[in-house]
C-alpha cells in the first residue's frame, strides 16, 4: 500500500486530527526530534487503501535572516541591507531539529512526481475546526497550496527584516553611545511597530496639549401628581459664558411651572452582535477581560487545538449559507449556565446572524463543543464564555425597548426627560453587560399640562482631556487604518511593551515612556511618514494583491525597498534633529554612572552604567566597552589583565548562579585568535593568565558539546564549577577552604586534577588528613561531594557526582604543560561520558 505523509501545525492538532481520522485506532511513538510525534494508521485516501503518517511541526519551521558578515553590526553599512545583502531561511528554532525531522519530505519529493507522471502529490486541507464533520470534510475536498499567498508572506518578511533591521541598527548605535539612562537594549523600528507606536503618542500629546475649559449647564427638577420627582436635562447642553448662564437661570428662576411642549413614545431596538472575528475578540478580551492581545490570542489557540473552538485567526464576520448554526448550538443545551436560553431558542428557531464581512478566510470564532468553568479553568475558561456568550447572542433576537420623551418648557428655555422601558430582552439575556440601562418610567401626560418646578440651579464644569488609549482602542485603530493582520497586531502592541516604549496602567491603557515619545516626535521631525500608518497602509495593500494573484512579487518588493533605502539615508542625513529630542530627556554617557573600574590606557576610573544595556564608559579616552547582561557587575578584587593592564570586573547571574571575571578590553576585543567577541575569563586561552580557561579549566561539559567545566575561584567556602558556554553548575566541596586546579591530569579521562583543603572538623577523608588530590568526574571521595545544576533555574538534576559513570575518551578543559590545547585538539576528542545514571 501507498503511504499518505501529513504535517500538521502543532503536535496537540496532529494528535486530534489523526484520532478523529483513525477514530482513535492508531499507534504512536515520538519522532527523531523528541517534540512531535508520529501517528500511524490505515485509511483510504482517493479511494485508495494507504498507510497514513500524521505528525506535525512546533510553529514556524524557517525564518528569514541575512548571510555571514551582514549578521554583524559592526561590520556592515546598515544601508547595504536594503539590497546588496543576502538572506537565507533558517531553522526557526535550530534545537527543535524539525528539518532533519521533515527531510523526508525532500526525499519523496521525487519519487512521488515520478510515479505520479507529474500528478500533484502535495494538498493542502483547510478546516476551521477540530470537529469530525469539519476534518472529515477537509480530506474530501482538498486543494492545491496557494503559491502566491506564500509570496505575499515571504515579501512581507522580506520586507520587514530590511527596513526594520536597517533603521534599528542605525538608530541603536547612534544613540547607545551617547546617553547612559536611556535604558533600552536596542531601540528598534518597524514597519508596523513604528506607527502602532505613533497612535499611543499622539493621543498623549492631545492630553498634554488640552487645556480645561469652565462651561455652565442649568439643571431643572419638576414635580409629579405623585410627589415623584423628575430630573430635565437643558436642551442647550451648556455655555461658556458664565454671565450668559447666569441670565437664563434668572429667567428661569421666576417661573413656578413647567409646560408640557411635546411627548413622544417609540419602539426601538438595540442591533445583535455581528459574528465573532479576531479583532473584536481581542479588543472584548482587553477591555472587558483585562487581558493583554497577546496573551488572549495564546489562550485561544490552545481552545482551538483542544477542539473547544473554531480557529481563531480570521477577520469574517459572516457565517456562511450552509454553517450548522444550530449544530453548533445545540452542543450548549445541557450547559449549568445557559442551557435554558439555548433550549427557548431552539424550540422558538433561531434568528439568522446579522449579515457581517466575508473576508473569504475561515468563518467567525465559534464554540465547538460544551465545556464548563471546572474543566478550562482561569483566563481560558473565561474567554471561551465570551466567546460562547457571543455565538448565542448573534442567532438570538435583538433587544426591543420602548423610548419615552417629554419636553418642558420653564420659560423661554426647553428641558429634556427621556425614559426607557424593555419590551423583549432579546440577545442581552445572555450578554447582560448589554442590557438597555434602565431609567426612571416617565408620567402619562399630554400636550399642555403643567408640572411644579421644584428647583432650577446653575451647575459650574470642565472640559476634561482624553484618556490615553486603551489596548481596545489601539486594535481599532489598527485594524481601521490597516497596520498589521488580526495574526500580528497582538504582536505589534506587544513589542511596543516590551522595548519600553510604553506601559500598560491600569485598566489596560497604554501610556508611552520618555523614549517613545522622543522617538515618535524625532520621526514626526525628519520624516513624518515613518510613523504616520499611510504608508504602512499602501504596503499592505499591495501585498494582499500579490496574494489574490494581482501584483507581482518582485515588483512589490523592489518598489517598496527603494522608498524606504531612500527614507533611511534621509533619516541619515538629519539624526540630529531626533537627537536635539534625545539630549532634552536623556543624560550623556560622562555624566552617567558609578566610578568601578580603572582604564587600562588612562588609569582613571570607568563609570558603570547599569541602565540597559550596562555597560563601562571612561570619558577621559571617550570609550564605551559593552557587558554581559541580566547580571551584577563588581570590581573584582583590584585584579588586573596582564595583556591590556584594564581592572577585571565580576558578572555575576545571582547569589546560587554562575560568575566568572572578565577584562572590559578583552571582552570587547578579542586578544586570541581562538576567541570570539563577548567571552570572559573562562573562555580565553592566554597560557599563563592565573584567570584563565588554560588555568582554571578542568574538563569538556557533562551535557553540552562545546563547553568545558571551570572552576569558579571566587564561589568559596561553597565552590562551584561552571560551564562556560551553557548554564550547568556543579556545586562541591561546600566543607573545604582552599580549591585549586591541578598542573596534573586524570589517567582516565585526562580532566585536569583538583587540590582540595578541607576544614579539619568536616573533612569527609580518613583519620586527620584535609588535602586530597583527585578527578571531580572519576574520584570516588569527590562523586558525593558534588551537586550537578542548572543556572537558570538551580533545579537539582542529580545528587551523587558527576562520575557514577567512568570516562570514555578525552576531554580537558585547560592545557598542563606539554599538552595540546584543548579548544583545539590535534585529534577528535569524544564527550566526557559523565551522564547521569
Amino acid at each position: 500500500m501507498k503511504t499518505v505523509l501529513m504535517v500538521a501545525e502543532k503536535p496537540s492538532l496532529a494528535q486530534s486530527i489523526a484520532k478523529i481520522l483513525s477514530r482513535g485506532n492508531m499507534s504512536s511513538h515520538k519522532g527523531l526530534n523528541g517534540v512531535c510525534s508520529v501517528h500511524k494508521y490505515t485509511g483510504t485516501f482517493a479511494g485508495q487503501p494507504v498507510h497514513f503518517k500524521m505528525t506535525s511541526v512546533c510553529g514556524h519551521v524557517m525564518t528569514l535572516d541575512f548571510l555571514g558578515k551582514y549578521n554583524k553590526w559592526d561590520k556592515v553599512d546598515p544601508a547595504e541591507l536594503f539590497s546588496q545583502a543576502p538572506t537565507e531561511k533558517k531553522e526557526a528554532n535550530p534545537k527543535l531539529n524539525m528539518v532533519k525531522f521533515l527531510q523526508v519530505l525532500d526525499a519523496i519529493l521525487p519519487v512521488m512526481n515520478s510515479a505520479h507522471n507529474g500528478e500533484k502529490t502535495v494538498f493542502r486541507a483547510r478546516f476551521s475546526s477540530i470537529t469530525d464533520t469539519d476534518i472529515c470534510n477537509a480530506m474530501t475536498r482538498l486543494s492545491e497550496p496557494d503559491h502566491n499567498e506564500a509570496l505575499s508572506v515571504d515579501a512581507r518578511q522580506e520586507l520587514d527584516l530590511r527596513i526594520g533591521c536597517a533603521f534599528t541598527r542605525f538608530q541603536t548605535k547612534y544613540f547607545q553611545g551617547k546617553y547612559g539612562d536611556l535604558d533600552s537594549s536596542l531601540i528598534s523600528f518597524g514597519p508596523c511597530q513604528t506607527p502602532t507606536l505613533g497612535f499611543c503618542v499622539e493621543r498623549h500629546d492631545k492630553i498634554q496639549s488640552f487645556k480645561p475649559e469652565t462651561y455652565w449647564v442649568l439643571q431643572a427638577k419638576v414635580h409629579t401628581e405623585r410627589e415623584e420627582s423628575l430630573l430635565l436635562d437643558w436642551d442647550r447642553v451648556r455655555v461658556f459664558d458664565r454671565e450668559i448662564a447666569q441670565m437664563f437661570l434668572n429667567m428661569t428662576k421666576l417661573e413656578k411651572e413647567a409646560r408640557v411642549e411635546a411627548t413622544s413614545r417609540k419602539e426601538k431596538a438595540k442591533q445583535r452582535p455581528l459574528a465573532l472575528n479576531t479583532v473584536e475578540m481581542l479588543r472584548v478580551a482587553s477591555s472587558a477581560l483585562g487581558m493583554g492581545p497577546q496573551h488572549a490570542m495564546q489562550i485561544a489557540e490552545r481552545l482551538y487545538t483542544q477542539g473547544y473552538i473554531s480557529y481563531p485567526r480570521t477577520e469574517t464576520t459572516h457565517y456562511p449559507e450552509n454553517f450548522d448554526l444550530k449544530g453548533s448550538l445545540r452542543q450548549q443545551a445541557n450547559h449549568p449556565y445557559w442551557a435554558d436560553l439555548v433550549k427557548q431558542l431552539l424550540a422558538e428557531g433561531i434568528n439568522r446572524p446579522r449579515k457581517g464581512h466575508d473576508a473569504g478566510d475561515h468563518p467567525p470564532i465559534t464554540p465547538m463543543k460544551s465545556a464548563t468553568e471546572a474543566e478550562l479553568g482561569g483566563d481560558a475558561w473565561r474567554l471561551y464564555e465570551y466567546i460562547t456568550r457571543h455565538f448565542i447572542a448573534t442567532v438570538s433576537h435583538d433587544c426591543k425597548y420602548l423610548q419615552s420623551t417629554i419636553s418642558f418648557s420653564i420659560g423661554p428655555e426647553h428641558f429634556t426627560c427621556v425614559g426607557k422601558t424593555v419590551i423583549s430582552p432579546g440577545f442581552t439575556e445572555i450578554m447582560p453587560w448589554q442590557s438597555v440601562p434602565l431609567e426612571e418610567s416617565l408620567p402619562t401626560c399630554q400636550k399642555g399640562d403643567t408640572f411644579t418646578v421644584g428647583e432650577v440651579k446653575m451647575l459650574e464644569k470642565q472640559t476634561s482631556p482624553p484618556d490615553y488609549l486603551t489596548e481596545a482602542e489601539l486594535i481599532t485603530l489598527m485594524e481601521k487604518h490597516g497596520i498589521g493582520t488580526d495574526a500580528s497586531i497582538p504582536v505589534h502592541i506587544n513589542n511596543i511593551c516590551q522595548r519600553n516604549y510604553v506601559t500598560v496602567e491600569s485598566g489596560r491603557r497604554l501610556k508611552p515612556t520618555n523614549l517613545g515619545i522622543v522617538l515618535v516626535h524625532g520621526y514626526y521631525k525628519i520624516d513624518a511618514e515613518l510613523v504616520l500608518p499611510t504608508i504602512r497602509s499602501a504596503v499592505e495593500k499591495q501585498l494582499n494583491l500579490i496574494a489574490q494573484g494581482k501584483a507581482d512579487y518582485h515588483q512589490v518588493l523592489g518598489h517598496t525597498l527603494d522608498i524606504f533605502k531612500r527614507k533611511f539615508h534621509y533619516f541619515v542625513d538629519f539624526i540630529a534633529g531626533m537627537d536635539e529630542l534625545m539630549e532634552v530627556s536623556f543624560s550623556p554617557l560622562a555624566a552617567t554612572g558609578k566610578p568601578l573600574s580603572r582604564c587600562g590606557k588612562c588609569h582613571r576610573f570607568m563609570k558603570y552604567i547599569q541602565a540597559k544595556p550596562s555597560r563601562l564608559h571612561c570619558s577621559h579616552c571617550d570609550e564605551t566597552y559593552t557587558l554581559p547582561q541580566n547580571g551584577t557587575i563588581k570590581l573584582y578584587k583590584e585584579l588586573r589583565c596582564p595583556l591590556d593592564d584594564f581592572e577585571l570586573v565580576l558578572w555575576s547571574s545571582g547569589s546560587r548562579g554562575k560568575s566568572y571575571p572578565l577584562c572590559p578590553y578583552c571582552y570587547n576585543h578579542p586578544p586570541f585568535r581562538d576567541m570570539k567577541k563577548g567571552m570572559g575569563c573562562n573562555e580565553c586561552t592566554h597560557p599563563t593568565c592565573q584567570h584563565s580557561l588554560s588555568m582554571l579549566g578542568i574538563g569538556q561539559c557533562v551535557e553540552c558539546k562545546n563547553g568545558v567545566l571551570v572552576l569558579d575561584p571566587t564561589s568559596g567556602p561553597k565552590w562551584k564549577v561552571a560551564c562556560n558556554t551553557c548554564n550547568v553548575v556543579a556545586h562541591c566541596f561546600e566543607n573545604a577552604h582552599r580549591v585549586r586546579v591541578s598542573a596534573d591530569t586524570c589517567n582516565t579521562c585526562e580532566a585536569a586534577l583538583l587540590d582540595v583543603d578541607f576544614n579539619k572538623a568536616r573533612s569527609p577523608l580518613p583519620g586527620n588528613e584535609t588535602q586530597h588530590t583527585g578527578c571531580i568526574f572519576c574520584d570516588p571521595v569527590f562523586q558525593e561531594l558534588v551537586e550537578l545544576k542548572h543556572a537558570a533555574s538551580c533545579h537539582p538534576m542529580h545528587r551523587g557526582g558527576l562520575g557514577r559513570r567512568q570516562g570514555r575518551g578525552r576531554a580537558r578543559g585547560r592545557r598542563p604543560p606539554g599538552k595540546p590545547n584543548p579548544r583545539r585538539p590535534k585529534d577528535k576528542m569524544s564527550a566526557l561520558a559523565a551522564y547521569f545514571v
